[in-house]
């Protein structure tokens, strides 16, 4: 008899101070899918220093709206870091899109990027190079080592709350504060 694992998608994973993994050192990651077969997210505080202007640049897109270019461009995990990913609020679909929630979808496809460049995007986004993956339960034990901690995503915590912010601020969600959080685990 199999067991059903629990499905993180939509949930923000949320790096412990005893991570030991430089890549997700001090991060929040968000799930967008989650089955029998893995999962897979994007890490959601990782400013990189390009910003969307210059990435849309290197890509031949002119960008109507200044502000929209002096966004930072992030990483999205150390897997695929040339793959771009726009994480987006809304209802609406592109050539490529996986949804995620009713009002949260991931996209891979070019599309997206025309629409944000001549203002016809979604509201809030992000953009992102390079995802996260874990191979089949190697996340959920990942969760029972007491590598992450998890909590629903929030939409203030990805669209609006500053980068530097967002890894005390998703554990403040469940009640923690990661600063008084010690660096051994244990199991109970």
């Amino acid at each position: 008899m199999t067991q059903d694992i629990l499905n993180l998608r939509n949930h923000l994973l949320i790096a412990m101070p005893n991570m030991g993994d430089p890549s997700f050192e001090h991060t929040v990651s968000l799930i967008c899918q989650h089955d029998e077969f893995g999962a897979f997210g994007v890490m959601i505080n990782r400013p990189l220093e390009m910003t969307v202007g210059e990435l849309f640049e290197q890509l031949d897109i002119i960008i109507d709206d200044p502000h929209i270019a002096g966004q930072y461009a992030l990483s999205g995990g150390p897997v695929q870091a040339e793959q771009g990913f726009v994480l987006h609020d809304g209802s609406r679909s592109w050539d490529s899109t996986l949804r995620i929630a009713e009002d949260l979808a991931l996209t891979s496809s070019r599309d997206i990027l025309q629409d944000i460049a001549h203002d016809r995007g979604p509201a809030h986004f992000l953009l992102l190079l390079g995802c996260a993956g874990w191979s089949p339960g190697q996340l959920e034990h990942e969760i029972k080592e007491n590598v992450w901690l998890t909590c629903p995503s929030h939409a203030n915590i990805l669209f609006e709350m500053p980068y530097q912010e967002r890894w005390h601020g998703a554990a403040r969600t469940l009640g923690i504060d990661v600063n008084l959080l010690g660096v051994a685990a244990g199991h109970a």
